[in-house]
């Protein structure tokens, strides 16, 4: 087995670990709005189900989409056009769900009559969402437009690469934030079950992140 393809064989089987922490995740979200919160609704009066639609969102476009997006675009056998189509439209995906998961969240506020934009939290996300776009839009005028020469995406992959895992980083830094600021406005217990709920899925999402992060890099020695 040469280097390369000991590097993809890694990369795949990482792939599988991080597949099990995004859905632990996804999983232990949903049982927290679903069963603690009292469900989500964009549509409803109550503001505390339109609010849940945020934390759901924010974490399935671009954290667990994102994610995918990365690992499909490495790891996955098929075509090199393929795979750049399916790592942009998921990308695409993930951005169309965020923008509805942040109104969501300003829409909860207008209900409240509460402020927007005060937290770090808040922050860290909007900040997150605005360099994830101009991520996307950089990524298809380098790599999908045409026009663009051989040279130039060779000159800019490493910059793409390295910017999409930290925006993956920026996206786990945001919830879990989000999820802690959560936890000290419902004066949550720390021994109560939905604490130690949010315990859990703060620490899937993170290693979430993290082995989609070393599986991408790992792939990215495939190339070469």
């Amino acid at each position: 087995m040469d280097r390369r393809t000991e590097y993809y064989s890694a990369a795949s089987r990482l792939t599988y670990v991080a597949h099990f922490f995004g859905l632990a995740a996804l999983i232990l979200i949903l049982i927290w709005l679903l069963h603690y919160r009292g469900g989500l609704n964009y549509e409803s009066n109550n503001p505390d189900l339109v609010f849940n639609v945020h934390p759901f969102l924010m974490f399935f476009s671009l954290i667990f989409l994102g994610g995918e997006a990365m690992m499909a675009y490495k790891t996955v056998r098929a075509s090199h056009g393929v795979k750049k189509s399916v790592h942009m439209l998921v990308h695409l995906l993930a951005i169309v769900l965020a923008i509805v998961g942040i109104s969501a969240a300003f829409k909860y506020h207008d209900m409240i009559y509460k402020e927007d934009v005060y937290s770090l939290h808040s922050w860290i996300g909007i900040t997150t969402i605005c360099m994830y776009c101009l991520q996307w839009v950089f990524g298809f005028f380098t790599f999908m437009f045409p026009r663009a020469s051989v040279p130039t995406r060779n000159k800019f992959l490493p910059w793409h690469l390295c910017a999409g895992r930290a925006l993956l980083y920026m996206a786990i830094c945001a919830a879990l934030t989000g999820l802690l600021e959560k936890f000290t406005f419902l004066q949550l217990s720390p021994h109560q079950r939905e604490s130690r709920l949010l315990n859990f899925t703060g620490l899937a999402i993170l290693f979430f992140g993290i082995f989609v992060d070393l599986s991408v890099a790992l792939g990215y020695y495939t190339l070469y």
